[in-house]
């Protein structure tokens, strides 16, 4: 799993108010050893919830999480649909009992954390994603993050005039939105649609 990937996570985490531990800081030997969680998470300020969490995480929803353990699957390219999960067991390995269990005590006491995945996206049409969920609740995760949404969250509270020489990943995005080459999500809304030119318009 690529370290742009953790380190996208662990900053989005961390933009929360979460304190984030990695699981582990070597190279796994083996592709199974790969496949345990990447990160334990608290939120030391987490309130209770007005209303039943979503499955599929916003970043507004981080304020009733209390504790977590987090798997990335930074597979960008791909979308989570249900053909997708259906062969690709290995997704789920974290939930087993012998990976769980521990990282779950390393969190101390208190209520079981959440198991939540980091993913690339879920299906856009209505019912392969409610497929995708399904597949994801019967497994045993209790929530999803999009990618989408971390990097959308960090891109519009990076601040121009701010120098963040302590996270590669700020700084480079800081440079990006300085240059014009990466603009705030809500901005884009707002952004007055192209007129189409006289001649396309009447034919």
């Amino acid at each position: 799993m690529s370290a742009v990937s953790e380190t996208i996570v662990r900053e989005y985490f961390e933009l929360h108010g979460f304190l984030v531990r990695q699981q582990r800081k070597y190279l796994a030997p083996t592709r199974a050893e790969d496949e345990e969680i990447d990160f334990l998470v608290i939120n030391p300020a987490a309130g209770p919830a007005a209303q039943e969490r979503p499955f599929v995480l916003h970043s507004s929803d981080l304020a009733h999480v209390a504790r977590a353990v987090v798997v990335i699957k930074g597979w960008h390219t791909d979308t989570f649909s249900p053909g997708v999960l259906a062969c690709a067991p290995e997704i789920f390995r974290f939930l087993e009992p012998a990976v769980f269990q521990p990282s779950a005590r390393a969190l101390g006491a208190g209520a079981v954390p959440l198991k939540l995945l980091v993913v690339p996206a879920l299906p856009q049409t209505p019912e392969l994603r409610e497929q995708s969920i399904q597949f994801l609740r019967d497994k045993g995760v209790d929530g999803v993050l999009p990618f989408r949404t971390m990097l959308a969250d960090l891109i519009a509270h990076v601040q121009v005039n701010h120098n963040y020489q302590k996270s590669d990943l700020l700084q480079i995005i800081r440079i990006l939105k300085n240059y014009d080459f990466c603009k705030d999500p809500q901005m884009e809304l707002f952004k007055p649609k192209r007129r189409r030119r006289a001649g396309k318009a009447e034919g």
